[in-house]
């Protein structure tokens, strides 16, 4: 069921291979360039996750060369080479809500489930991009596999507990161990990394510190609906489905009137919502399946490395930007030890911590909004919040050494130190899959394509001229869609990533098995506020009120 700690790991930042629906396995070549597709066989194929193609292929000759590559990575995540702005109308927790949203999205919750556990619906809806919270729920409390995520009544999700300081001192909080602030953890095993696995569908969820706070809280969303509706006295029979009901579809409600908002322009979000897709999957029957886009998944939806910042406000403990970002990959699961230094965090068995430290719980209201939600009794002052960065050509230093958590640990590092630029492995990805240039889908899509000079001044990343020339004629997408967002101002996505962002999350919840798009007349009912919910309000505040009860010892459990 686990694998062992002495195998290797899989790579957690970029997918290996990319199965595109009517060309075959695009499989990774060390970054040499395109590759040639494998055609695999039917079985082969039902066992791929879906993806397709939603514009042209780029040219050969029209793809950047690796030294160019290089050059644009670096100029990307350069230090001090402009200041990278933060983006005050998007709150910081909308960073790592978005990572979660991504793994929803592109989880194949059959992966280690191909035997005779699977059935073949099970295996085509795993294989499909859908919002339904797979990467939360997996095969259900039912599956032989998959139970091991619920508790023993079969109804409520599993709930982690941190483990408290040996030693805390005076600070008598962090020496507790409270429960339902970590991920469940497996708590078994020869060697401790085994020990520290994430006991969820999904391990990406525990490659960083935030989404896996994010995750935990998601958790607790579950539980309190199943709470809500056992109160309720509603039958056993029917109520962990009435409960994921109620959950995906105000998780769906919340990305479609609070997430997208804020990362697209919003124009083009009500468009598609009210119009319908024009591009993508247009006119998809009631029962084909979703396939991704591989521009969504190698370029545009990638907009969330640049909202990364390089570190944060956590909590009470780690403030005043104690909690840096490379603190937030060292106390995960995944990509770190839960330990802190000396310990070798790039050792997967090195460490004394096996669940998380308590005092590494994030204050959320430091990370969401609150005050706009109608508390204001939750806000922190404006100097203790944390925004996220603008959406731009810029990604925070740290992104350009990842961990080696990251990779599985020191024995599956690159052998190119490049490759460790998250900037260059994104660029990288863009090639292999010969991914359309940025002016070959602003044609495709009819957007007003950027000018030349749009490459050659502005803020963000400073090209030489020799590159701002190549790109100005042919651009890699990731860059051209996060360039389309600096020259508009907004922070926005729009024109070619807007488009493609907002028609994705339309087609990903029409094609979920609860969907608030085949179920227009449905509206949440979760909101705390009742002049909020009166208007069909609810946010991601929202969702985190009912999750904790309104309690700000819950919110923040190491106080102020």
């Amino acid at each position: 069921m686990f694998r062992s700690s002495r195998e290797p790991q899989s790579k957690r930042h970029v997918r290996s291979s990319f199965f595109v629906v009517g060309e075959g396995v695009l499989t990774d070549d060390g970054g040499k360039g395109p590759v040639t597709p494998v055609i695999p066989s039917a079985l082969a194929a039902l066992r791929k996750f879906q993806f397709s193609r939603l514009g042209p292929q780029a040219r050969p000759e029209h793809l950047l060369e690796p030294g160019d590559r290089v050059a644009l990575a670096q100029a990307m995540t350069a230090a001090g080479s402009q200041p990278d702005s933060d983006n005050p109308a998007i709150p910081a927790g909308f960073t790592y809500l978005g990572q979660f949203v991504d793994h929803d999205l592109t989880l194949d919750a059959t992966a280690v489930h191909l035997g005779k556990d699977v059935t073949v619906d099970q295996l085509l809806q795993g294989r499909s991009p859908a919002l339904d919270l797979d990467s939360l729920y997996g095969l259900g409390p039912d599956h032989p596999v998959d139970r091991r995520f619920y508790e023993d009544d079969g109804l409520r999700l599993r709930t982690g507990t941190t483990q408290g300081l040996p030693r805390p001192g005076a600070d008598h909080l962090v020496g507790l161990s409270l429960t339902g602030f970590d991920l469940p953890r497996a708590g078994v095993g020869s060697f401790i990394s085994e020990r520290r696995r994430p006991l969820i569908p999904d391990p990406r969820n525990d490659e960083n510190l935030a989404v896996a706070q994010i995750h935990a809280a998601f958790i607790r969303f579950h539980n309190r609906v199943v709470a809500d509706l056992v109160d309720k006295g509603v039958s056993s029979a029917v109520l962990f489905e009435t409960a994921r009901e109620t959950v995906v579809k105000h998780y769906q409600w919340m990305l479609r009137h609070d997430f997208l908002g804020r990362i697209v322009e919003p124009a083009i979000v009500d468009q598609v919502f009210t119009q319908g897709r024009r591009f993508f999957e247009p006119r998809a029957g009631e029962d084909d399946r979703p396939t991704m886009p591989i521009e969504f998944s190698v370029a545009a939806y990638r907009l969330g490395h640049s909202m990364v910042r390089g570190a944060y406000n956590w909590n009470r403990i780690f403030d005043d930007g104690a909690g840096t970002l490379g603190l937030l990959f060292r106390f995960s699961g995944t990509s770190g030890i839960l330990s802190p230094p000396p310990d070798d965090p790039d050792d997967p068995d090195a460490g004394r911590f096996e669940r998380l430290p308590t005092n590494w719980i994030a204050d959320l209201r430091r990370l969401f909004d609150f005050t706009a939600g109608g508390r204001p009794d939750l806000g922190v002052p404006a100097a203790k919040f944390n925004v996220a960065k603008r959406i731009d050509t810029l990604l925070v230093n740290p992104l350009a050494e990842l961990p080696l958590g990251s990779f599985g640990g020191r024995p599956n590092a690159p052998e190119d130190t490049n490759e460790l630029n998250l900037a260059f492995r994104n660029l990288t990805r863009g090639t292999m899959v010969r991914l359309a240039t940025g002016q070959q889908m602003a044609k495709a899509l009819g957007v007003k394509p950027l000018l030349a000079s749009d490459f050659a001044s502005g803020s963000g990343a400073r090209l030489s001229s020799d590159l701002a020339a190549k790109l100005a004629d042919h651009c890699p997408l990731w860059f051209y869609i996060l360039r389309e967002a600096e020259v508009n101002g907004s922070g926005r996505l729009t024109g070619v990533g807007g488009r493609i962002v907002a028609e994705v999350f339309h087609r990903a919840m029409e094609g979920s098995r609860y969907s608030i798009v085949r179920d227009p007349f449905w509206r949440p009912s979760l909101s705390p506020d009742p002049a909020r919910s009166a208007k069909d309000v609810f946010e991601m505040t929202d969702l985190l009120l009912h999750a904790f009860e309104g309690r700000a010892d819950l919110l923040n459990p190491l106080g102020a």
